[in-house]
Order: C-alpha cells, then sequence, then structure tokens
C-alpha cells in the first residue's frame, strides 16, 4: 500500500510541477485559453497524442482486438487518429478564416450566427463532460483493479492535481506536460508490454488469432472510425490547439505527426489485447485483455501499469478542463481570467461528485459522439463559400433525421427508431451513424447549391 500511495504521489506532483511551471507571469486572458502563435511542429505533435489519449485505450482497443480481431482493430487505430489529419488538412484555412479564433464556437458564429453556435458549444460541452467524467471514473476503475488502493483516492488525486495546474496555468500547462506525459505514456507501454509478453503462453499452446467474419469486422471497424472521428472534432481541446500552433505549417505537421503516432500506439496496446487472447489467458467478463495480461506478469509491473494509467488519465482531463473553461470564457463575453479559473473549478464538482459513484456513462457517451455526428459535416463546410446559415441548418436537422430514420425504417416506428439511436444496452451500431453523416452532409451541399451563402469566404 506504501508504494501505491508513494508512487500515485509522486506521478501527480511531477506533472503538477511541471503544470505550474509553465504559467506566463504576465500572460491575459487570451493566452490563458490559446498560448497563441506559440507552438511548434514537435511540441503540438506529441500534445495532441497526449491530450487524445486516456484510460480508455487500457480498455476499448484491447477488447476489440481479443474480440474483433485485426480488422476491428484498424478501425479503432485510424477513428483516434483521423480527427488529427483532419485538422492538419482543414486547420490552417480554419487559422485563415479566423485569425484571432479561440473556439468551435465562434468559428460557427463567424460562419452562421449565434443560433448555430449554442448548438455547437452546447454538443461539444455535452461530449467534454462524458469524456472527462469517463475519464475519472476509468482511473478509480483501474487503480481498484491493479492495487488494494481504493479508488476514490486516484479520482480525487488526478481531479485536484489537473485542477490546480490548468487553473493557474491554463493552456500552456497543458501543452508542456502533454510532452512529458506523452513520452512517459509511450515508455511505460513499451515496458509493460516487454515485461508482460514473456510470461504467457509458448506459441504451441496459443489459439487462433481473433476474428469475427469479415463483413461484421468491417462494420466494427466503420463504426468505430464514424463515431470517433466525429465526436473528436467537437472537442475543444483540438480546436486551442488550432490557434496556439505558431502557424499553418506547424499547425499541419504537428497534426499528422500526432495521428501517425496515435495509430501505432493505439495498434500497440490493442495488439497486446489480440496476444492474451491468443495465449489462451482468461480474458475476465466483461473482458478486459489488458489487466488479464498483467495477471501473469511480475507484481511490481501493476504499479508500472498505474503510474501509466494516471499518465494517461491525466493527459486528456487537464485538456477536457482547458476546452470547458475556453468555451465558458467565449461563450461570456468580458469575463475576467480570475473568473475563468473559478469556472475550470466549477465544473469540475459535478463531475467529480458522479466519477465516484463509478456509474457507467458508455449510453451517454454514445449518444453524444452521435449528436457530434449530426453536426461535424455543416460546420466543417463553413469553409465552403457557397455555405450558408440555411444550409448548416437544415443539415444539422436532417443530421438529426437521419440518425433516427434507420431505425425508423426498420421498426416502421418512429419512437422505436428513436430508441435504436440511443443505443440500448450500450452497444454501437452503424446505421444512425451513417444516416447522420449522409443525410447531414446531402441536405447541407443541396441547400448550399440553391441558396449559396451572399457574404462568401470572409463572411
Amino acid at each position: 500500500m506504501f508504494y501505491t500511495v508513494a508512487a500515485v504521489a509522486a506521478a501527480l506532483l511531477v506533472f503538477t510541477w511541471l503544470g505550474v511551471r509553465a504559467r506566463v507571469a504576465d500572460g491575459g486572458l487570451d493566452d490563458y485559453v490559446t498560448a497563441r502563435n506559440s507552438q511548434g511542429a514537435r511540441a503540438l505533435g506529441l500534445s495532441f497524442l497526449a491530450s487524445g489519449m486516456g484510460g480508455w485505450i487500457l480498455f476499448a482497443p484491447p477488447e476489440v482486438g481479443a474480440m474483433v480481431g485485426p480488422i476491428g482493430l484498424a478501425g479503432y487505430a485510424l477513428g483516434a487518429a483521423l480527427p488529427f489529419i483532419v485538422f492538419a488538412f482543414c486547420g490552417p484555412a480554419i487559422r485563415r478564416h479566423l485569425p484571432e479564433g479561440r473556439s468551435i464556437g465562434e468559428f460557427a458564429q463567424t460562419c452562421y450566427g449565434t443560433g448555430m453556435r449554442r448548438w455547437v458549444s452546447l454538443i461539444s460541452v455535452l461530449y467534454m463532460l462524458c469524456f472527462l467524467t469517463a475519464e475519472l471514473t476509468a482511473v478509480g476503475a483501474i487503480t481498484g483493479l491493479l492495487t488494494d488502493l481504493d479508488g476514490n483516492v486516484a479520482v480525487l488525486g488526478v481531479a485536484v492535481a489537473t485542477l490546480v495546474y490548468t487553473a493557474w496555468g491554463g493552456l500552456r500547462a497543458s501543452l508542456v506536460t502533454d510532452r512529458w506525459q506523452a513520452l512517459l505514456l509511450v515508455a511505460l507501454i513499451l515496458v509493460v508490454g516487454a515485461v508482460a509478453l514473456p510470461g504467457l503462453p509458448s506459441q504451441v499452446e496459443r489459439s487462433p488469432m481473433p476474428s469475427i467474419p469479415v463483413g461484421s469486422a468491417l462494420a466494427v471497424a466503420l463504426t468505430l472510425v464514424l463515431a470517433v472521428t466525429a465526436a473528436n472534432l467537437f472537442h475543444q481541446g483540438y480546436w486551442q490547439r488550432v490557434w496556439a500552433a505558431r502557424d499553418g505549417t506547424a499547425l499541419g505537421q504537428g497534426a499528422v505527426l500526432g495521428g501517425v503516432i496515435t495509430i501505432a500506439v493505439v495498434a500497440l496496446v490493442g495488439g497486446l489485447g489480440i496476444t492474451a487472447a491468443m495465449s489462451g489467458t482468461d480474458l475476465g467478463s466483461p473482458p478486459i485483455p489488458f489487466f488479464a495480461l498483467l495477471s501473469q506478469a511480475p507484481d511490481w509491473l501493476a504499479l508500472v501499469a498505474l503510474v501509466l494509467a494516471l499518465t494517461l488519465v491525466a493527459s486528456s482531463v487537464d485538456t477536457l478542463q482547458n476546452g470547458l473553461a475556453s468555451l465558458a470564457v467565449t461563450e461570456k463575453a468580458g469575463l475576467s481570467l480570475s473568473a475563468a479559473r473559478w469556472i475550470t473549478v466549477g465544473l469540475m464538482v459535478p463531475v467529480v461528485v458522479i466519477a465516484l459513484q463509478g456509474y457507467s456513462v458508455l449510453r451517454l457517451f454514445l449518444v453524444a459522439d452521435l449528436l457530434c455526428a449530426t453536426a461535424v459535416i455543416p460546420v466543417l463546410m463553413g469553409l465552403w463559400t457557397r455555405m450558408s446559415r440555411e444550409a448548416a441548418i437544415c443539415g444539422a436537422a436532417a443530421g438529426l433525421m437521419g440518425a433516427v430514420l434507420p431505425g425508423w425504417v426498420e421498426t416502421g416506428s418512429f419512437v422505436m427508431g428513436l430508441q435504436v439511436a440511443s443505443f440500448p444496452g450500450g452497444v454501437p451500431t452503424l446505421a444512425p451513424f451513417v444516416g447522420a453523416l449522409v443525410a447531414s452532409a446531402a441536405v447541407s451541399i443541396a441547400v448550399g447549391l440553391v441558396r449559396p451563402s451572399r457574404y462568401g469566404p470572409s463572411r
């Protein structure tokens, strides 16, 4: 128990120290939420990696690898990285379109007006609150799985430590800690894999590689790509990094670097799940291949894995805290730097209370992902000169209808279609995401062609 507490405390104190040191003494509110034009490609790449990772990679990719096989895992890896690739291509244009921007909400307002801004900001907040709650819940569960320490200690420790340095240092604190956390998490994953894998049964005793029919595997892969990509494009933490980049070139290079490393990390962790399944190891019920792998390893490796989990969760939580504070600042004109800090603290209180209960937020997470899918294409099409306010509103409304339509057609009932689109049982399905994306894109393009914007690219 002593070593566990010492490891948790040491990791969190180091992260806090790094974050607090990053504060700029004379930085104002704009620097607090954007760190404008300050980050090179390498710093951005590591930041995209660290902020996109989280406790989820110890659960979801290994389970997908063990249950679905390499095709499903490839979909997950691509889905995790694709938002960064989108920002690599669209980010420089967004910076030119809105050079003094700070949020996805401001971009939506510049393109479409206040009503669309409020809707986009609401979806972004809902998604990030779900993400934040899930991450803190995960670190509590992981602590309970690996050690005798009460998981609530880890939940409170991560929440308080990240809150101290993000409330004090703003986005710069998150960017600095991201660099170290990215390098640390890659190193720790390699250590866990190198130590745990030799303890598995030999090749002779192994089972065949896990797989399901190719059609089903491709459906799982496509669902993961669409859901993860659409949702992460509403992650305000990523939008902050669009303006934190030194210039458009640094943004493009950094986003590609973050995407490539993300694919490698997700594939590596998911590959551990495939290996655990092939070894014949009991994966548990529900299956948790990564932690089943650790059951065959030396006891000290559990502490290494715990520090890995703390690193993953802290790197995503501080980004989400900053993102939520940034949205609050941009939605309330005239807000002071002190008020921004208190908003960051206030938003964390209900999140921590829910996380301490250990509830599953998977279904709510999926609904938030689907809401993101209904509006992501109309938002990004703001870069198209013919795109108008009417096209965006009609496209977003069509996205909502498109999400419900597959279930409605299948069951013959609108109410049942709504139920299917709410993912009963917390099981993600492809049809609602495809319906939302196709309908929103088709209607946005059609209305944009028929009723184009009168203002052009500088509207």
